[in-house]
């Protein structure tokens, strides 16, 4: 199995396709906007991917965190809130924002296991800091670490009771950027001292079955290279501080935070330590290349994965997609 994450092209899986991935096998499959028309189509679409690889817990990913980030979108499926909501939910009521979150992560993962989609690249653990770039902003869940511990363990509960697997994001922190990593890199100089705060999230949930880097350079810790692409970040910060023991991916590879072409840029966040490599584009030139980069997936990143994917079952605890919006429609309605 190789240690890469693959997008597609448009709505269904062409010849070129499928011949590619029959032959590179990759640990999982990346939907966005581009592959999502319907529920009937995005479903066809995740049970080829299924029977191309015989594997009934393979990973699907999509970003699919409410607000602007959302690829399955109105009118064939509902708008969902951004997390900011809650997060002002909770300076009022926080045990009602930990609920409401939790009753939204759950409608959201009903709505995606409906689809055959498994994994969800949420929650975002993120401090929000002020003065820093808006690409994090709303989709935070609070300035404050606790707050959004607690926040982001009830996303996770909720997308597990619905079948969905959690990736808890941008390991160590993408709150203190000031540039958008989607466009340049950024560079945060922060002291070890004041990274605490950031780290803090991510030590309370280091148990997540699945984390994703940030392209983000902390200068405390490796001037020289992005977290994704620093082996003494990954190391000794996400595995060795925070304790993060989950199926670790990259961020996109195809974002402007990161240099070289594409195959220097999957092996390098491989050989940093992250078990698999994040290709979205679904351009077949860029996954070519990172197919002939990446090396297989290593013992302890299959096992890590098996083990992220091993109890994707969603729980019949009697509440269904519509109760789930209700109740929290009720509780934002406190805010």
């Amino acid at each position: 199995m190789q240690a890469a994450i693959y997008g597609l092209e448009g709505m269904t899986m062409s010849a070129s396709e499928r011949d590619f991935f029959r032959e590179a096998d990759p640990a999982g499959y990346i939907l966005f906007r581009r592959n999502c028309s319907d529920p009937a189509q995005v479903l066809a679409l995740t049970d080829g991917l299924r029977d191309l690889t015989g594997r009934d817990d393979l990973p699907i990913l999509i970003d699919q965190e409410g607000g602007r980030v959302a690829r399955m979108r109105m009118p064939e499926w509902p708008h969902f809130p951004a997390a900011e909501r809650f997060a002002l939910l909770y300076r009022a009521a926080p045990s009602s924002a930990i609920e409401a979150v939790r009753s939204n992560a759950r409608a959201l993962g009903l709505m995606l296991w409906q689809v055959g989609v498994n994994v969800d690249c949420l929650p975002l653990l993120d401090v929000r800091q002020p003065g820093a770039t808006d690409i994090i902003g709303d989709r935070a869940l609070g300035e404050e670490p606790m707050q959004v511990a607690a926040l982001g363990r009830a996303v996770l509960d909720g997308l597990g009771s619905a079948g969905v697997v959690g990736v808890v994001k941008h390991m160590p922190g993408h709150g203190r950027a000031l540039v958008d990593s989607h466009k340049e890199l950024p560079v945060v100089s922060a002291s070890a001292d004041e990274l605490e705060i950031d780290l803090e999230p991510f030590e309370c949930l280091n148990w997540a079955p699945m984390g994703m880097t940030a392209h983000v350079v902390y200068t405390a810790w490796d001037d020289q290279r992005p977290a994704s692409l620093s082996p003494t970040v990954i190391s000794d910060i996400i595995r060795g501080r925070i304790g993060f023991d989950g199926w670790l991916m990259s961020d996109d590879l195809g974002m402007e935070a990161l240099q070289g072409d594409f195959g220097e840029r999957a092996a390098g966040v491989v050989a940093a330590g992250c078990d698999v490599a994040l290709h979205c584009s679904g351009k077949m030139e860029e996954m070519v290349a990172v197919a002939k980069a990446v090396p297989a997936m290593t013992p302890k990143g299959a096992e890590r994965r098996a083990r992220a994917m091993a109890n994707v079952n969603p729980e019949a605890d009697g509440i269904d997609f519509a109760e789930a919006i209700a109740k929290r429609d009720e509780l934002l309605a406190l805010a």
